[in-house]
């Protein structure tokens, strides 16, 4: 069963879905859900995700640790494997992300595995950008993912502690 709760956030209504015990959508709510069946019910584990994501917009979390549900072919977890790996605060390239999982040139490959992430923020797609430095494509749209860079630019230092001035 999925089950599935709405909360609001400074980017917007978000859904939360849970499926056997584990997060596997998170979504920006535009007047439907996705094409599945859900069960209205705040779980647990929901409560948890809602509450992990307000301390992240609040600048009080870097990291989640919520199980996740991860879902697509081999190519596609391995890009979402990918985007977690990249630190609180910083962007990738498409291209970066396709050169660390040994695929040089998959490059649109990586831009569409990105697309069809169905667990934005945790998954962090909204940190890859194009290879001029220039903001593309995200679910939540642009201004959403410019939002997202710039919290995370803003509260940066308060989880890396090891710098120097």
């Amino acid at each position: 069963m999925n089950y599935i709760w709405f909360y609001d956030y400074p980017i917007g209504r978000i859904g939360i879905v849970e499926k056997d015990f584990r997060i596997s959508n998170i979504f920006f709510f535009c007047g439907k859900a996705p094409n599945e069946l859900f069960k209205d019910l705040e779980t647990e584990l929901i409560k948890k995700t809602s509450v992990q994501l307000r301390e992240y917009f609040e600048g009080k979390r870097a990291v989640f640790d919520v199980p996740l549900y991860i879902t697509g072919t081999n190519f596609q977890i391995s890009v979402m494997n990918a985007l977690m790996d990249i630190p609180y605060g910083q962007t990738r390239t498409y291209k970066d992300i396709a050169e660390s999982i040994g695929n040089n040139k998959a490059c649109r490959a990586v831009g569409m595995a990105n697309n069809r992430n169905p667990i934005a923020i945790i998954v962090p797609c909204h940190r890859v950008i194009g290879k001029n430095k220039s903001l593309t494509g995200y679910a939540g749209g642009l201004e959403t993912k410019k939002y997202l860079l710039e919290l995370e630019k803003e509260y940066y230092y308060n989880f890396n502690l090891n710098y120097t001035c």
